[in-house]
């Protein structure tokens, strides 16, 4: 254990990147119970608001960010300013993704539907530094063989092809996979192979004359949000807590 540690943990520098995944994830999850506790009016916690301004935990989010990304570049990959800093980015990083849907729509959206943004892009981020952690490159230079890294040109073609890839994925709808596929080619591949989502930009610019096309297109986004809405949501419920419910209208009045 400790052999494998030190030859893919710290030798490599890779032990700042734990650190802060360690403190990101520990973050979220600690910012989701007290979130979750002061929405369920139980615990000592309560919402910040000197002068009647809520303060949203995005704000020392975003310093902390700053502090311990620059930080971190000044300190490099080894040593305890290495820790301390990576430490310091991953609880502002933690608490930025928290409130991921308020800063991108400009408005109090964490306990609504939108608020499921947060949770989705939580899991997203973790699971890309988790891929870095196990030796994933980005755009799948880590499949290169040692004659193409010797040759510049074989280098490059990976990075286009690769980066191709991944933009056909943004372009049929699938940022999912395009995300992914930066680090794991294979996914993009696939992505980028597949039928593109119906309402993608590619759908509109390729699919208006192709009928079967775009008949299959829609049939099977269909099939799969079906399949997976629920226990998309339900994931995302466990992680995050559910949603406030909104109110339906009142019927007609007979």
């Amino acid at each position: 254990m400790g052999h494998w540690w030190h030859e893919n943990i710290a030798e490599p520098g890779k032990l700042p990147l734990l650190l802060a995944l360690a403190a990101f994830v520990l973050t979220f999850a600690i910012t989701r119970t007290i979130t979750r506790m002061i929405r369920a009016g139980k615990g000592p916690f309560r919402n910040i608001t000197p002068g009647g301004v809520h303060i949203h935990h995005v704000v020392p989010g975003v310093v902390l960010s700053v502090v311990g990304g620059f930080g971190a570049v000044a300190s490099g990959r080894h040593g305890v300013a290495a820790g301390v800093f990576a430490v310091i980015f991953g609880v502002g990083a933690g608490l930025v993704l928290d409130e991921f849907a308020l800063i991108l729509h400009l408005d109090d959206v964490y306990w609504t539907e939108e608020g499921r943004q947060s949770v989705e892009v939580v899991v997203l981020t973790a699971s890309l530094v988790l891929l870095v952690l196990a030796g994933f490159s980005p755009l799948g230079v880590d499949d290169v063989t040692d004659e193409e890294q010797q040759g510049r040109l074989g280098l490059i073609a990976t990075y286009v092809v690769n980066f191709c890839f991944v933009l056909i994925c943004l372009f049929k709808g699938k940022l999912r996979m395009a995300v992914l596929g930066t680090l794991v080619p294979f996914v993009a591949l696939v992505g980028a192979i597949r039928l593109a989502r119906p309402t993608s930009l590619w759908a509109r610019r390729f699919y208006p004359h192709r009928h079967r096309a775009r008949s299959r297109a829609m049939l099977r986004a269909y099939h799969h949000d079906v399949r997976w809405a629920g226990p998309r949501r339900k994931f995302q419920d466990l992680i995050g807590g559910a949603p406030d419910r909104v109110p339906l209208p009142p019927g007609p009045q007979s």
